[in-house]
């Protein structure tokens, strides 16, 4: 637990609360972009421990979230079609599509496997060259790398069995979108830390000149947080808007230029729809003309399906910081973990689901 404990220390994290208390003058909205940093924020309770002034809402950080409701219905489509084994990560088979979900289909007779890497569903596509293996290729840019590299290797392989149902998405577009709406309340953001690992975080200057917003790389331990929040502050205080890096420790401005490399090679940037949200230009990562082989969106004709948002789950406010979980008023009555209307109940990282389980509702 070397190099973590540390950064969960209460003393040390009490210190920055405190510095920050002492520099607040005004209210500030601030946005973490990640799913997970909502969750660490609401298990260690620092939405109650930073100053009043300072209001957190949840940003659209979570894959299987903002994965569209008409991608999970083309993804049952797959899954239950004939002669097809069908993975994806765990956290995807409780999420809902119009009328069931993954664990239904698999529970109905459908192969649904869950795996632990995309290079896992290649092997099962090696050793069943009868079958047609798809991989659920979710994800923000964390997970971009591998499932590229997935397609790179059965390539190699020569399989002809094996696609991916691409439903990537980039960070960067999500948050000009959250600060180009006409509604938007956030002043500053907090980045996400896994993302810029990967990507380094020379996209966001622009956006903060742009907007003129504080961007601040964090990391999900509670210091790692409130020195965000910290360093947000100080900017937001002094009228700045620059790109900051708390998490120096495993971010650098450029990123991991392999992994880039890796990305650009199989993927091409293309508009993405959000769950809750609508179409965003550029937003996402669909396969190149080069390898449209594995695209199991072309490879199972199901570009014809078309799905409408349900009128009562309102995720997508909430991910563009508009509303809290609990101002839904379907939250822990119609919509519940174990009956959810909306990704963000399922997901390990969903905000609905985060304010369910540590019961943050006044």
């Amino acid at each position: 637990m070397k190099y973590v404990q540390e950064y969960r220390d209460k003393t040390l994290v009490k210190a920055v609360v405190d510095e920050i208390a002492r520099k607040v003058t005004r209210p500030w909205v601030i946005m973490e972009v990640c799913g997970g940093q909502t969750h660490a924020i609401m298990r260690h309770g620092l939405d109650q421990l930073i100053p009043q002034q300072i209001e957190l809402v949840h940003g659209p950080g979570c894959p299987v979230c903002v994965t569209s409701l008409e991608l999970i219905d083309k993804a049952l489509a797959i899954a239950s079609s004939p002669n097809v084994i069908f993975t994806s990560y765990g956290d995807m088979l409780r999420v809902p599509g119009s009328e069931t979900d993954l664990f239904a289909v698999r529970a109905g007779g459908g192969d649904v496997r869950v795996v632990y890497s995309p290079l896992d569903a290649v092997d099962i596509a090696q050793n069943n060259p009868d079958k047609e293996v798809v991989f659920f290729a979710i994800g923000f840019e964390t997970t971009a790398p591998a499932n590229a590299m997935s397609v790179l290797k059965a390539r190699s392989s020569g399989l002809t069995n094996f696609s991916i149902l691409s439903s990537h998405v980039r960070v960067p577009p999500a948050m000009q979108a959250v600060l180009g709406s006409p509604s938007n309340r956030v002043q500053a953001f907090l980045a996400a830390g896994h993302v810029c690992a990967v990507m380094g975080y020379w996209e966001y200057p622009p956006i903060a000149t742009a907007y003129h917003v504080p961007i601040v790389v964090t990391g999900f331990e509670p210091l790692d947080i409130v020195q965000g929040i910290r360093m947000a502050v100080d900017q937001l205080e002094q009228g700045d808007a620059q790109v900051q890096n708390a998490y120096s420790r495993v971010v650098t401005y450029a990123g991991n230029k392999s992994a880039q490399a890796v990305i650009n090679q199989v993927f091409i940037e293309c508009d993405r729809k959000w769950r809750g949200i609508g179409e965003i230009p550029d937003s996402g990562w669909s396969l190149r003309p080069e390898y449209r082989q594995f695209d199991a969106e072309e490879k199972f004709e199901i570009g014809h399906i078309r799905t409408q948002e349900s009128p009562v789950c309102i995720a997508g406010t909430i991910l563009q910081g508009l509303h809290k979980p609990q101002e839904c008023p379907a939250f822990g009555t119609e919509c519940t973990p174990e009956h959810p209307l909306g990704a963000t109940m399922v997901s390990s990282e969903g905000a609905c689901a985060a304010y369910y389980r540590y019961a943050r509702i006044e």
